[in-house]
């Protein structure tokens, strides 16, 4: 058996995730204690005592859903459990980076609420949208944003055969729906994100994360970890800070990453994180490169003790 480990991004966070983890495990309340007095706040209670608009905004979110992913992560390995190679979307790049150790869990943490932060607060002006085109194949989905006329959108999330997320202005988002759909998209769904991730918009914002970046102290890590820019491992010569600031301007390449990760042998995958949104990509992927994978996840205590029950 060959594990991947798999994280999520923004857009799947539950008020109360992970509480039931949180309330039987040791281990993950360490994980949440180390990050509070890092960042000098309480996760677990914005986690799991506020309301879901406010664990909404981007600045909450990719550090609540960061600590759960973390939490977890702490179980498997007080479990003998360990990846071959990890990966994740957007946000959970920083996850799988933590994971395989060349980022430390403090700085994780640290760097995730600033990236939190930055694109909440560096974005400019006017109203953003982002929607998931199913249905139609990668260069469907271009062609639909190449045909809107009312303002900025572009394809910025390739996840899975058939599904490609735009983003951009909110009319501009509409109509790139509307097109789809005349193209033959079998849906278009808006999702739960506040701003234009992942396009050039965002360009104030990397700039700034660069900065701090350029704080954090990068390791050689303990397993392969596989870039959202191009879907390959990260290497020795490789940049992190350049490559992690431009991350947030860049669309994400996570098919290319599951392909990937099959390449290398993998045929388990593991979602670490709340939702089963990764899992539906994975399940997609391997269809279309007709491969069987074990496809498993943890978003809460039952889905945690089944992995445990199937890798142990």
């Amino acid at each position: 058996m060959k594990i991947g480990y798999v994280f999520p991004g923004q857009g799947t966070q539950t008020v109360g995730m992970g509480k039931d983890i949180y309330e039987k495990y040791e281990e993950a309340r360490k994980v949440y204690k180390t990050i509070d007095k890092e960042l000098g706040e309480n996760i677990e209670e914005l986690t799991c005592d506020r309301d879901q608009e406010e664990l909404n905004q981007t600045k909450n979110t990719q550090i609540a859903i960061y600590a759960m992913s973390m939490a977890i992560l702490e179980i498997l390995k007080k479990e003998g459990i360990h990846p071959e190679v990890a990966a994740g979307l957007s946000l959970g790049e920083y996850s799988a980076l933590t994971c395989s150790g060349a980022i430390s869990l403090e700085e994780g943490a640290k760097i995730v609420r600033i990236r939190g932060k930055l694109m909440q607060e560096l974005v400019p002006e006017g109203e953003w949208s982002m929607a998931a085109i199913i249905g139609l194949e990668d260069n469907k989905v271009e062609e639909v944003c190449s045909k809107v006329n009312n303002g900025f959108v572009r394809a910025v999330n390739y996840n899975c055969p058939g599904q490609v997320v735009v983003s951009g202005e909110k009319e501009a988002v509409t109509e790139a729906m509307e097109i789809a759909k005349e193209l033959g998209a079998k849906k278009a769904i808006e999702l739960k994100t506040s701003g234009p991730f992942h396009t050039e918009k965002l360009k104030e914002a990397s700039n700034e994360l660069r900065k701090e970046l350029e704080k954090v102290t990068f390791r050689k890590g303990n397993i392969p970890v596989i870039k959202n820019l191009d879907g390959t491992p990260y290497s020795e010569n490789d940049d992190m800070v350049d490559i992690l600031a431009n991350h947030v301007i860049n669309p994400v390449k996570f098919r290319n990453s599951i392909e990937t990760m099959l390449e290398m042998g993998i045929d388990t995958f593991v979602e670490i994180g709340p939702g089963r949104t990764l899992s539906g990509f994975v399940k997609k992927v391997c269809k279309e490169k007709a491969t069987e994978a074990n496809v498993l996840n943890i978003e809460n205590l039952e889905s945690l003790e089944n992995v445990l029950n199937v890798l142990k």
